[in-house]
C-alpha cells in the first residue's frame, strides 16, 4: 500500500510539473523575446476604421494622386477614396508610426545619445552631431518638423538598441491597429534597394486618427509651426520651422506629415478641424499635394455647410 502511494504520488507530481510547462509554453508562444522576435497572436488594440473599403467619391473633387482617402475624424464615414486599399509607399509619412511607437515606449525626458550611423543617415536631416545628447521631446520635433531621419534612428537606436529591433516594434504595432496592408522595412520611409515598404492610404488615415486621439504631445508637437531649442552642455541649439503643407495657409489644419522619395512621390497627411467638423485626409503620389489637399478639404467641409475661406492659398 505504501509503495502504491508513492507511485501515484510520483505520477500526479510528474503530471503537474508537465502541464506547468505545456502552460509555459503556451503562454510566451509567439511574445517578444530578448533578441526582438516577435507574436503572430496580437490583439487588436484600435477600435476606429474608416466605415467603407470601398472608393467613394464627392461630387465635386477629384485628384491626380496614385490613392488617396478623406475621412471624418469622429464617425469614420469615408467622403473620399480613390485606390485606398492600393499598397504603395509612404516616404516619411511612415515616421507617424516612429513617433507613436516612441510614445509608446519611452517619456518626453527621456535622453538619447547621437551615434555616427545616425548622424550619417542622410536625406532629410535635423542636424544632428554624433555624441550629441537630447530629450526624445527634442528628437520628435525634429522628426515630425523637419522629418529627420537622424532623429528617427537616434529615437529608435535609443529606444530599441538598434533600428531593426524598433522596426519589429513598429510592424507589431501596425498588426494591433489592424494594418493588413502596412510593412515596415526602417524608421524614416527611405527607399531601400530590393526592399519592399508599403502602406495605404486607408490604413495611414486609421495610423494618423489613432495617434492624434491618443497622444496631446504628438497634437501638440505636429501642430507647432516653428520652435528653438536652445543650447546646452549635452547639444548645440536648433532653429525649427515646420514643412507641413498649408499648416499656417489653410485655416483649421493642425498637421500632420508630409513625405516625399522618388519612388513614393509627393505624400501628404493632413488633419484639420472647423465648426466642430473633424477630418483626415491622406494622398500618396501626388502630381500636386498642397492643392489636391485643399480641394479634398473644401469638399469635405463644405459637405457638412462649413465653408472655409482661405485667400492666401492661390491655386
Amino acid at each position: 500500500m505504501r509503495k502504491f502511494l508513492l507511485i501515484l504520488t510520483f505520477l500526479l507530481f510528474a503530471c503537474f510539473v508537465l502541464f506547468g510547462l505545456i502552460r509555459n509554453k503556451s503562454a510566451n508562444f509567439g511574445t517578444e523575446d530578448t533578441q526582438g522576435v516577435l507574436s503572430d497572436k496580437v490583439t487588436v488594440a484600435n477600435s476606429w476604421f474608416p466605415k467603407s473599403e470601398n472608393d467613394a467619391n464627392l461630387s465635386d473633387v477629384s485628384v491626380g494622386a496614385s490613392a488617396s482617402i478623406l475621412v471624418n475624424y469622429d464617425t469614420g464615414e469615408v467622403l473620399q477614396a480613390k485606390n485606398s486599399s492600393q499598397r504603395l509607399p509612404g516616404a516619411s509619412t511612415i515616421k507617424i508610426m516612429t513617433a507613436l511607437v516612441a510614445l509608446e515606449h519611452a517619456e518626453l525626458d527621456d535622453i538619447y545619445a547621437v551615434s555616427a550611423n545616425a548622424s550619417k543617415i542622410g536625406e532629410d536631416s535635423m542636424g544632428l552631431s554624433e555624441g550629441e545628447n537630447l530629450s526624445m521631446e527634442d528628437l520628435l520635433y525634429g522628426l515630425m518638423l523637419l522629418s529627420g531621419n537622424d532623429a528617427a534612428v537616434t529615437l529608435a537606436e535609443g529606444i530599441a538598441r538598434s533600428e531593426d529591433a524598433f522596426v519589429a516594434m513598429m510592424n507589431l504595432k501596425s498588426k494591433e491597429l489592424g494594418l493588413a496592408d502596412t510593412k515596415f522595412i526602417n524608421v524614416t520611409g527611405l527607399d531601400v534597394d530590393e526592399e519592399i515598404q508599403f502602406t495605404t492610404a486607408h490604413d495611414l488615415a486609421t495610423l494618423a486618427r489613432y495617434t492624434w486621439d491618443k497622444y496631446p504631445a504628438f497634437r501638440k508637437i505636429a501642430a507647432t509651426d516653428h520652435i528653438f531649442i536652445d543650447a546646452n552642455a549635452s547639444h548645440k541649439a536648433f532653429d525649427m520651422y515646420n514643412v507641413t503643407n498649408l499648416l499656417t495657409s489653410y485655416p483649421g489644419v493642425k498637421g500632420i506629415k508630409p513625405g516625399f522619395t522618388w519612388e513614393a512621390g509627393y505624400c501628404l497627411v493632413t488633419y484639420a478641424e472647423n465648426n466642430n467638423v473633424k477630418l483626415i485626409g491622406v494622398l500618396l503620389n501626388s502630381p500636386d499635394r498642397r492643392g489636391e489637399m485643399t480641394r479634398l478639404l473644401d469638399a469635405g467641409f463644405a459637405k457638412y455647410q462649413v465653408k472655409v475661406e482661405h485667400p492666401q492659398l492661390a491655386l
